[in-house]
This record gives structure tokens, C-alpha cells and sequence, in this order.
């Protein structure tokens, strides 16, 4: 991704900075007079915590939850044997099982994010040599994070894997590093807004299979929603259950909140419950979010045993998931270049890309162009000869949502909090973590570092640091009221960051499907990679790694049209003797 974040710091109070735990325990356990011991060790894994809250399928009251939470991990679920895993593992193997080409592509693809580095890493396995460009200095793209000068990491977004990312799982496994997922229990948690402090959580049994495990945990919450709203919900959700994916695909055109009224689906379904979830998906409300966003990733999590169970990375993104691809392209021959921002796309006179002109002078020349930035910074850089071309034009429909990050250090260790994602069902907020639980690199065992999304943005993109963080402040005295205070009269902020992403996934509005690019442009040796281009998984990490791959599969197959042309242009290039 070549989008610019803006990132601030701010210190409150020198006097109290404050120095966060170095190394981490390699076996560090929590436990309460009153938690049950640990039946067995095999589910432990070194150096990883997890908060389990016993009393599952009640609400959870302030103060409970310091006196009922044990250290435990929760291990890897069996996602080998499901379907799209292995469709997922068999589009991986087409990569290393390819004929080996004679002469290697020199494929240049502008943008280091998930979508980039997919794109690169299964061009390499397929024996070609793919030239990474990043406009900045630090890898990721939308996962980007930074380190600050007390060594703390803050981070584009609060990435969440679910077990129904299957093309994410086999890259993990591919890599190697599998053990840097750290998965936490089965369950949905949800704050009350209307009972300040209390939580009230979706679990699903370890017992059923899909979809039942959902449909149980949705049953056994009589929180959220009454039996007569679940049943209507359920009614409203029939014809899409009976449509199958043609009944998706059609539902886009409607918004979240027309769908639901349409479905003679309760108001308060909306609120309680897809407001949350909107906002979580694509950073907006339902009455802007596409209803076939919300119903692919329904489909996805609960056709799944494990579909909506969530893993958090044990680290910053760059070095745990970006530098091992990195590596692997590197082993393979290719290369991945920083600070190298593309300045313009110079066409031949048969419009197809004579090169990439940099924004240090330099040209760069291939056999293919990849383009993997976010759909705004690609449509800046369309030649004007290509901006009448109908797959270039629908572009214009696709256009990024703004999205803030806040990063909070507390002078203490908050206790109404949990080891997982937390819905906040705030005006302001979407998601949010204590990192400091969550996250083996970011572990603290004295303070607690909230990661909130603020979402949605629009409104605040352009506001100062200052009155993002008061606003999140307010918030949270709701989510902590016996712990935080707008004013700082309880805990008070060590310090924090704020990220800003002006232009983020693109935004999943009404009648975008349509608008959404194949890899494979209709420009011979340029293909586009990203989320917002075409596949399942819509704007995710899993859309991402999943677009690189098919635009990876379809260089592939281009390979001997793609060898044609370079021979053309070679032979072009030599002069003729007089």
C-alpha cells in the first residue's frame, strides 16, 4: 500500500513515562483463589496468555471479572479438513507445481501490503521474479505499524484472523509460522450501552458442529434480543439461507438497514446487533453498509465449526507476518524495495506500460505490471489513454473509507477487560483490545494499552489529535466507569497515537459489485491486486492475500503471451545495422 498514514505522539506528563516490561515470561500464569486449575498442559503454549471468563453465557458485571479469569491458550482449531482450506491449499499448490519457465518473469508490482507481498510470494513459488516496490519506508500496506522511541509499536488497525480466512491459514503454514496466531476462545463479546460496564457474549460450543454452534450461541443470549425479534430475524433470514450465494449477490443493492426493513426484520436487530457488526466489516453504519457484505460474512462464519473464532498476531505486523514473506521472496531470487514511490505509468503508442518512471528519476522495466495499492493511489496514477477504458472507469465507483487507529497507555492495569476483541457499540467506536493482554510482544502485566478503531471517521479524519482522544475518553469512562474518567481523574494516559488512513477499504456501498476489477486488466502485462478487486472475501486481509494470489495465477497463465511481448520488445530495441 502507498497511501500516507499520518501518525502524532503525545506524552502526558514527563514525570510519569513509565517503562514496559523488556522480556517476556516464557511460562506465565494468573490465576484467582477461586479459578479452576488448569486440567491439562498440552493446551498451553509458551510465553502465551489468554484471560478465560468462566461464567460463559451471562452477563459480566464490573469487578467480576478480576476475581474469575485463569491463563490459559486456547490451541490451533482443525481447519485443515474444511473445504475452502483446501481449495485455498490447492489454488498454493498450482504456484509450486507449474512448469518451471524456461526464462523467469520480471514482474514489478507497486505496493507492500497483503495483497503485494501475496502477489510476489506465489510468483516466486511459480520459479518467476517479482520486483516489490513500497512507496514507504516500513512494510504492510493497511497492517503497517511503527515503533516509537520507547520501543512501544502502534499500528494502522486492529487485525483480527478468523478461522474462515482460509488462503491467510495456509500462508501461516506455508511460512511457518503458525505458532504466531494466538487464538482465543469461541465467543463474540458485546459491551451494554445501556448498563455501563457490563459485556454480554455470544459462545459457541466446542460441541457442534456448523451451523449449529452459531445458531446456539445466538439462542442462548437473551440479552441483546428478545425470542420475538430472534424468531423474526431468523424468518428475515430465510430466503437468503434458501437463495444461496444467487440471493447474496442480488441483495446488493440494498443497505444493511433497508434489507432489515424490507425482511420485516425488528429496528432494534439493527441496533443491538449490525450497527457493531457494520462497523467492524467496512467501518460505517448499516444504513450506508451493502447487505451483501453482511450476508457473505454471515455465510462465511456460520457455515464454518471455526469460521468466526479469532486469532490475534503475537506482535507487530511487519516483522511477524511481512519480513517472512519478505525472506521467502528474497530466497526465491525476487526483490522487495522501500522508499520507492512510483511517480507515473509511461504507455507505449500501443498503450500497453513501456515503464514506471520513480519519483527519484528512475525507471523501472518488466515483463508484467502489478498494481497493489489501494484502489485511490492507483486511480491518481491512470494514464489519461486508459481512463475511457470501461475497467478503468468503474474504478470511480470504488472509493476507500477513511478510518482512525487510537492507541492508549494507561498508568495502570485495567480490570473490566478481556483477552479478545471487544465490540464497543459506541457512536464513535467500533472494536477494541487491551494489548497488553492480547498481544505476547505488547504484554504488560502493570498497564494496559487500548487499541480502539474509531469508525465511523469522516467526521473526524480531519479533526486534531487532541479532540480524538477526548472524544475516545468520553467513551470509554461508559466501557470503564469505575476505572476511567474523561477528565483523567482515575487512570490517566501515559501517552498515546493516533493513526489517521484518510483512505482505507474501499467503502461497501450499494451497486459496487459491479465496479470491482478482475486481476487481469484489459491492458496486455498489467493486472491489478488488492482488496477491492474481485474475489469472496471483500475488503479484508483475506480479500487481500487472496487477490494477490489470482493475480499471481493469472501472470502465470499469461506466461508464454507475456514471454511473446518481452521478445517483441527486446528485438524492437536492438538497431538495425545500415
Amino acid at each position: 500500500m502507498d497511501t500516507g498514514c499520518l501518525s502524532s505522539m503525545n506524552i502526558t506528563g514527563a514525570s510519569q513515562a513509565r517503562s514496559f516490561v523488556g522480556q517476556l515470561p516464557t511460562n506465565r500464569c494468573f490465576r484467582s483463589s477461586s479459578a479452576q486449575a488448569l486440567k491439562s498442559s498440552q493446551h498451553v503454549n509458551s510465553g502465551l496468555k489468554s484471560f478465560v471468563l468462566r461464567n460463559k453465557g451471562k452477563r459480566f458485571r464490573r469487578g467480576l471479572c478480576a476475581l474469575q479469569v485463569v491463563c490459559q491458550d486456547f490451541p490451533r482449531p482443525p481447519l485443515e479438513n474444511t473445504i475452502n482450506f483446501l481449495e485455498a491449499g490447492q489454488l498454493s499448490s498450482f504456484f509450486r507445481n507449474s512448469e518451471q519457465p524456461s526464462k523467469p518473469l520480471q514482474v514489478v508490482i507497486a505496493g507492500a501490503g497483503l495483497a503485494g507481498l501475496s502477489t510476489a510470494k506465489y510468483l516466486a513459488d511459480a520459479g518467476h521474479k517479482p520486483i516489490l516496490l513500497e512507496a514507504r519506508d516500513v512494510l504492510g500496506g493497511k497492517i503497517a505499524a511503527w515503533k516509537d522511541e520507547d520501543g512501544d509499536w502502534y499500528e494502522t488497525g486492529l487485525h483480527i484472523f478468523f478461522g474462515a480466512y482460509p488462503n491467510i491459514q495456509n500462508l501461516f503454514g506455508e511460512l511457518g509460522i503458525n505458532d504466531r496466531l494466538q487464538w482465543k476462545e469461541h465467543s463474540m463479546i458485546f459491551a451494554m450501552p445501556n448498563k455501563p460496564g457490563e459485556f454480554s457474549r455470544f459462545d459457541f460450543p466446542e460441541t457442534l458442529p456448523a451451523p449449529l454452534n452459531g445458531i446456539w450461541a445466538i439462542l442462548r443470549n437473551n440479552e441483546m434480543l428478545t425470542w420475538p425479534e430472534k424468531v423474526k430475524f431468523a424468518l428475515g433470514l430465510l430466503p437468503a439461507m434458501a437463495g444461496g450465494q444467487a440471493y447474496v449477490e442480488a441483495q446488493d443493492g440494498l443497505t444493511v438497514s433497508e434489507w432489515m426493513r424490507k425482511q420485516g426484520v425488528p429496528d432494534r436487530v439493527n441496533d443491538e446487533v449490525f450497527i457493531a457488526m457494520s462497523k467492524a466489516l467496512n467501518f460505517i453504519n448499516p444504513d450506508e453498509l451493502s447487505m451483501q457484505c453482511i450476508l457473505i460474512a454471515l455465510n462465511r462464519f456460520l457455515q464454518e465449526k471455526h469460521g468466526s473464532k479469532m486469532a490475534f498476531l503475537d506482535g507487530n505486523p511487519p516483522e511477524r507476518l511481512c519480513m517472512p514473506i519478505v525472506e521467502h521472496v528474497r530466497s526465491l531470487g525476487g526483490e522487495v524495495r522501500l522508499n520507492s514511490r512510483i511517480q507515473k505509468i509511461e504507455l507505449n503508442p500501443d498503450g500497453t506500460v513501456k515503464h514506471l518512471a520513480l519519483s527519484d528519476g528512475t525507471q523501472i522495466t518488466g515483463d508484467a505490471y502489478v498494481f497493489a495499492t489501494p484502489v485511490d493511489i492507483f486511480k491518481l496514477l491512470v494514464p489519461q489513454e486508459w481512463k475511457e477504458i470501461s475497467y478503468f472507469k468503474k474504478l470511480e465507483k470504488l472509493v476507500g473509507v477513511p478510518v482512525i487507529n487510537v492507541h492508549i497507555w494507561f498508568d495502570r492495569k485495567l480490570k473490566n477487560t478481556y483477552d479478545h476483541l471487544l465490540f464497543s457499540r459506541s457512536s464513535l467506536l467500533s472494536v477494541y483490545a487491551d494489548m497488553s493482554v492480547t498481544c505476547k510482544e505488547y504484554y504488560d502485566p502493570n498497564r494496559s494499552m487500548l487499541e480502539l478503531v474509531f469508525a465511523p471517521a469522516e467526521e473526524w479524519v480531519g479533526r486534531s489529535d487532541t479532540e480524538i482522544i477526548e472524544a475516545t475518553m468520553q467513551e470509554l469512562a461508559k466501557l470503564f466507569p469505575d476505572e476511567i474518567a474523561a477528565d483523567q481523574s482515575k487512570a490517566k494516559i501515559l501517552k498515546y497515537h493516533v493513526v489517521k488512513t484518510p483512505r482505507s477499504v474501499y467503502k461497501t456501498i450499494p451497486n459496487c459489485e459491479p465496479c470491482r476489477p478482475l486481476q487481469r486488466s484489459p491492458i496486455e502485462g498489467f493486472y491489478l491486486a488488492g482488496d477491492y478487486t474481485k474475489q469472496k472475501y471483500l475488503a479484508s486481509m483475506e480479500g487481500a492475500v487472496l487477490s494477490g494470489k489470482l493475480c499471481a495465477q493469472s501472470i502465470v497463465q499469461d506466461y508464454k503471451m507475456l514471454s511473446r511481448r518481452s521478445q517483441k520488445s527486446l528485438q524492437s530495441e536492438i538497431p538495425v545495422a545500415s
